[in-house]
């Protein structure tokens, strides 16, 4: 596990498990909320954020988390040598969202933009699940399987998958 991408649908668990796994394996974090937004939560400029990608992309160890514009996700896909993607049900991910928004009024999400409104990103959340059944289905599993010839692939598909996967799947560091 060199250039790790880790994704999956909206409240999935993607955050806490890339930390989980860059701490087990050393390999740097990039959450990519962290390059697609400004610190107040605003959109950085797309060239700003595909040059920022690529330069991660071709170093030699990375960790990406998370799903950002459509070219750059699949640029990623084709270079990471582990694919992690977290598919749990829909019912489990909509009740993660609404959790996370929960605990957010209390205290902001871990990795969260700095000046970006927890209700806001929630009910972005809500539609992007609304959306998820076109991109996150049989075909795109299909696809990710085809590239695991080449490379590791683990689908995981419950929260107790979820929350033992670093230590079934990382060697002791």
């Amino acid at each position: 596990m060199k250039k790790i991408a880790v994704f999956g649908k909206p409240g999935s668990g993607k955050s806490i498990l890339s930390k989980r796994l860059a701490l087990a394996t050393g390999v740097a974090l990039y959450p990519l909320d962290s390059i697609l937004y400004e610190s107040n939560g605003s959109l950085v400029d797309r060239q700003v954020y595909e040059d920022k990608h690529e330069s991660i992309l071709t170093s030699e160890h990375w960790l990406i988390d998370g799903f950002g514009p459509i070219e750059s996700f699949y640029r990623r896909l084709h270079m990471a040598d582990t694919l992690v993607y977290i598919d749990l049900p829909y019912f489990v991910s909509y009740w993660l969202v609404t959790k996370r928004c929960l605990k957010g009024l209390v205290v902001r999400p871990e990795g969260w933009p700095e000046g970006s409104s927890v209700l806001k990103g929630t009910l972005e959340s809500y539609r992007v699940l609304t959306q998820c059944p076109r991109f996150w289905n049989d075909g795109f599993v299909s696809k990710l399987e085809g590239m695991s010839v080449v490379k590791s692939l683990y689908v995981i598909r419950s929260v107790s998958e979820l929350n033992r996967f670093v230590e079934q799947h990382v060697e002791s560091v």
